[in-house]
């Protein structure tokens, strides 16, 4: 060989290499992320979606893929995709927002996002609403780091509902009605967090905190790391969702 081709070749091999060196991180980097996306996922308490399962005015199917939380009495016109927080069973939400279906009629679809967090789930709104075709208005809602991915679909929404979660896009020129219920006790979407992402919201949206509610608050999974302490119980947490809930029903 001779010593014009020794460098070229010499320089392919080191081309080869980091190659396949940033291939394997990229591989790595995938695998760490799948295994971390299943490990502590947070499941839904017995009692409550016993309670929930109970309820002879909710009727509760997996279509699609989705929790899907119905009135039994067939007639339901608005419905609410709902997206969980990370690593949080979609169970774990039914009891918290039945009342929206038994007391308003609502529709609730409860999604499955994809590796069980909402940023790496990109399908459309239509993926979940096409669950319950009978419904022709939907708001669409999430907890936490749901509630943020439910800000980028709300475009395609009639409405949107933020459960202790805010926008990192901006919707303030949107013209939809927006709820924000949060909690005075909340740890990781603490109300300064809430009112430094206010702009991103047209300038009617409704906030609406509830005394003595956490982040975990609004679900039925248990304590979460970095969360305050709740003073509020389960029924009371319960009912100022349904109740904060239909007040912006009249607006869609």
């Amino acid at each position: 060989m001779s010593a014009s081709k020794r460098p070229r070749s010499r320089a392919r091999r080191i081309v080869w290499i980091v190659l396949l060196s940033v291939a394997g991180l990229l591989v790595a980097g995938i695998l760490g992320i799948v295994i971390w996306s299943q490990v502590g996922v947070m499941g839904a308490e017995a009692g409550p979606l016993a309670s929930v399962r109970e309820d002879d005015r909710i009727a509760v199917s997996d279509t699609g893929g989705n929790v899907v939380m119905s009135p039994s009495s067939g007639e339901s016109t608005v419905g609410l995709v709902f997206i969980p927080g990370a690593k949080v069973d979609a169970e774990s939400y039914e009891a918290k927002l039945a009342g929206l279906v038994a007391e308003d009629g609502m529709t609730v679809v409860i999604t499955r996002p994809w590796l069980n967090l909402a940023f790496f789930d990109p399908r459309p709104l239509s993926t979940f609403t096409d669950a319950a075709p009978d419904v022709d208005t939907w708001l669409v809602g999430g907890h936490s780091l749901g509630g943020v991915r439910a800000c980028q679909l709300a475009p395609d929404a009639d409405g949107l509902v933020l459960f202790a979660s805010y926008c990192a896009n901006d919707l303030s020129g949107s013209g939809l009605p927006v709820l924000s219920i949060s909690g005075s006790e909340d740890g990781l979407s603490t109300p300064e967090k809430i009112q430094d992402a206010r702009g991103m919201l047209p300038a009617d949206a409704e906030f609406v905190e509830i005394p003595g509610a956490s982040h975990a608050s609004f679900g039925d999974y248990g304590p979460q790391a970095g969360d305050g302490t709740p003073t509020i119980d389960d029924p009371a947490m319960a009912a100022e969702i349904t109740a904060s809930v239909a007040e912006l029903l009249p607006r869609l």
